[in-house]
């Protein structure tokens, strides 16, 4: 199973948040420059975690975003559901477009669905605190990586 951009970006944000100080706010900039991905599609990926109640966006000059909710308030299954666009592991998982001539007696279907909803419960069995059990190693590696860039 393959998790896209769109939620792999997302459960970066929440990962860089979660490590910060409590209400401590950051912004789009500093977690692109962290994680070295595109400020574009961080500013779409926190518009919609915002959307989603998961993070505060504060607007103005000292602006920026945190977490909205506490870490352990965060379940990664749910944010997984919400931010991938569908589970179409095959094509018969699509009703709207199998054209699979054997979808009617096929077993595999059955199976991967089986492997989606056991994915699906083990990351429904975490946190976004689950995640984040030492904080001080992220922001530590944030560092390390900011240290790196301003001395080339």
């Amino acid at each position: 199973m393959r998790l896209t951009l769109y939620t792999d970006y997302s459960l970066r944000v929440l990962i860089f948040l979660a490590s910060k100080p409590k209400n401590e706010l950051s912004n789009i900039k500093e977690i692109a420059d962290a994680y070295s991905i595109s400020k574009n599609h961080l500013m779409k990926v926190t518009y919609e975690l915002g959307k989603m109640g998961m993070i505060e966006t504060i607007r103005g000059r000292n602006g920026g975003i945190r977490l909205a909710q506490s870490p352990e308030d965060i379940n990664i299954g749910k944010l997984v559901r919400a931010t991938e666009e569908d589970f179409h592991l095959v094509e018969c998982f699509d009703a709207e477009n199998n054209s699979c001539i054997i979808t009617p007696v096929c077993g595999l279907k059955h199976v991967l669905g089986k492997a989606l909803n056991a994915y699906l419960s083990v990351l429904d069995d975490y946190t976004l605190s689950d995640l984040i059990q030492n904080p001080m190693d992220y922001r530590f590696l944030f560092q390390e990586k900011e240290r790196d860039e301003t001395s080339t």
